[in-house]
């Protein structure tokens, strides 16, 4: 007898973890049918949007990210959808810190943005063929120039390191560093103000030779195809301010 009972309950509780299973199982159906999937940019979806509407875009990104309400997005489909061609909304110049994911800040998936990233985020002809190609001709409506707090290329430059390529590399740099005298204390990296001050510098710096140096990207400004904005990255917050 009470081995017929110890099988009798055993039944039971096996059959109420599969109905707890299934009760699981149903409640991931249901949220995965609530996941918003975001189609890929068409050519005549590009076409409409104006650099203005990219900008908004952009910045609302940014408040989902720091809100940590961002966009749930089935890659796969995604990367299907993509695979022919891109239509995307910008192009971000970024530094290389691996603290900066430039997608996520600003809530964007796969074909929505061009990225390119070069530590210090200064310009050179390879960016600026870049950003030509990116505008140009597959149609990105903004280009934004992002920098961001605490950069250790931007401490580098203030601080006159020399390794390597790298010397050469922050001499790209150095002119931001020369025109900031508004931060009070030690021309060092230590002086947190002097590295804020040089990182807002830099980029200010690199949207006037971003204008100054390619004639393409200039035309495209002063017809209002594009537009051309600066920002640092607040690695605190993940707050992006727009300068």
């Amino acid at each position: 007898m009470r081995e017929n009972i110890m099988i009798v309950v055993g039944l039971m509780l096996f059959s109420n973890a599969i109905n707890s299973q299934a009760s699981r199982e149903g409640t991931i159906e249901i949220e995965r049918s609530r996941i918003l999937i975001e189609s890929i940019l068409s050519a005549e979806e590009q076409e409409a949007l104006t650099p203005l509407d990219v900008f908004n875009t952009l910045a609302a990104g940014n408040e989902r990210f720091v809100s940590n309400d961002i966009t749930a997005r089935d890659h796969s489909m995604q990367i299907r959808e993509s695979a022919a061609s891109q239509y995307p909304k910008a192009i971000v110049l970024s530094c290389i810190d691996s603290r900066v994911p430039v997608e996520d800040v600003f809530d964007k998936g796969i074909g929505d943005i061009f990225v390119a990233r070069v530590a210090g985020n200064f310009i050179n002809d390879d960016i600026l063929g870049s950003m030509e190609f990116a505008t140009k001709v597959a149609g990105a409506k903004l280009i934004l120039v992002l920098g961001h707090e605490n950069c250790g290329a931007i401490h580098a430059a203030i601080d006159g390191a020399k390794l390597g390529h790298i010397t050469k590399m922050l001499k790209n740099i150095q002119p931001a560093v020369k025109i900031s005298t508004l931060s009070e204390g030690p021309r060092t990296s230590k002086n947190r103000l002097l590295v804020h001050e040089v990182s807002e510098n830099n980029v200010r710096l690199a949207i006037e030779k971003i204008t100054k140096d390619s004639s393409i990207l200039k035309t495209m400004l002063q017809n209002g195809e594009i537009s051309i904005k600066g920002a640092v990255y607040d690695m605190d917050t993940g707050v992006v301010n727009f300068l």
